[in-house]
C-alpha cells in the first residue's frame, strides 16, 4: 500500500476499506465504495477539464468512461498490490475484477474520510495522471464503435442486444448481456446492464475485426 503517498490516521478505516462483504456481513467497504465511487469521479473529470482543454463534452465523457471503468480500477488496484490485500470471501474467477475495483474505490473513500477532499484527489491524480494520458485522441466507447463498423459493413444493419438472467447475490449483481451483428454473437458480464452491454460490443469487435 506504499504506492498511495498517503498515512491513514486511523488505519482502521484503510482495513474497513480492504474488506469485502463476503468476508464480513456487518463491518465491510460496501458504504465506502460508495463514497469512493463518486469521489474518484470528480477528481478525474477534474484531471480530464485541466489536461484537455480544446475537448468538448462527449469526447471528455468517453475518455472519463475508460478510466473509472472497472478494468482501469482493477489494473490501479494490481499495481498497488490491493488484490493481495484485500479479505474477501469465496470468490468466482469473473468477479476478481470487480472486488479488486470495487476495493479501490473503498480505499479511495476511505481516504477521504479520514484526509478530506484534497488528499483524495492527490492520491487520485497522481495514480491517474499517466492514465490519462495514455491516447491522443478521445476514445470512442465500444457500443458506438460497433455500430460505426456494422453499419459499414452490413448495409445499416444496427446490432442487437439480449439482456440475459443476471447472476449472483442480490446486493451485487453480475448482468450478462449477448450481442448479435453481422451473424456473430458475443456475451460479457459487468456489474450494471450497461457495463455488460459495453463489454459484450467490445468483444464482438474483436471477432469482427479478425
Amino acid at each position: 500500500m506504499k504506492k498511495l503517498n498517503y498515512n491513514f490516521k486511523n488505519p482502521e478505516l484503510l482495513e474497513l476499506a480492504l474488506t469485502q462483504s463476503g468476508a464480513n456481513a456487518q463491518h465491510n467497504n460496501e458504504r465506502l465504495e460508495f463514497v469512493g465511487d463518486r469521489v474518484l469521479g470528480l477528481s478525474v473529470a477534474a484531471l480530464l477539464y485541466e489536461m484537455y482543454p480544446s475537448e468538448r463534452e462527449g469526447e471528455l465523457a468517453r475518455r472519463h468512461a475508460m478510466l473509472v471503468s472497472t478494468e482501469t480500477l482493477a489494473r490501479v488496484a494490481i499495481s498497488l498490490g490491493i488484490d493481495r490485500a484485500v479479505h474477501h470471501g469465496h470468490m468466482t474467477a469473473g468477479r476478481n475484477m470487480h472486488m479488486y475495483a470495487n476495493t479501490t474505490e473503498a480505499v479511495f473513500g476511505a481516504i477521504f474520510l479520514d484526509g478530506g477532499f484534497d488528499a483524495a484527489r492527490n492520491v487520485i491524480v497522481e495514480l491517474w495522471r499517466e492514465l490519462a494520458a495514455a491516447d491522443a485522441t478521445a476514445p470512442k466507447d465500444a457500443k458506438s464503435a460497433l455500430q460505426e463498423f456494422v453499419q459499414k459493413s452490413n448495409s445499416g444493419a444496427l446490432p442487437k442486444y439480449e439482456y440475459l438472467a443476471a447472476t449472483g447475490a442480490s446486493h451485487q449483481p453480475v448482468f450478462s448481456v449477448r450481442v448479435t451483428a453481422m451473424g456473430k454473437s458475443a456475451t460479457a458480464t459487468g456489474a450494471s446492464k450497461k457495463a455488460a452491454s459495453t463489454a459484450a460490443a467490445a468483444a464482438l469487435l474483436k471477432i469482427l475485426a479478425i
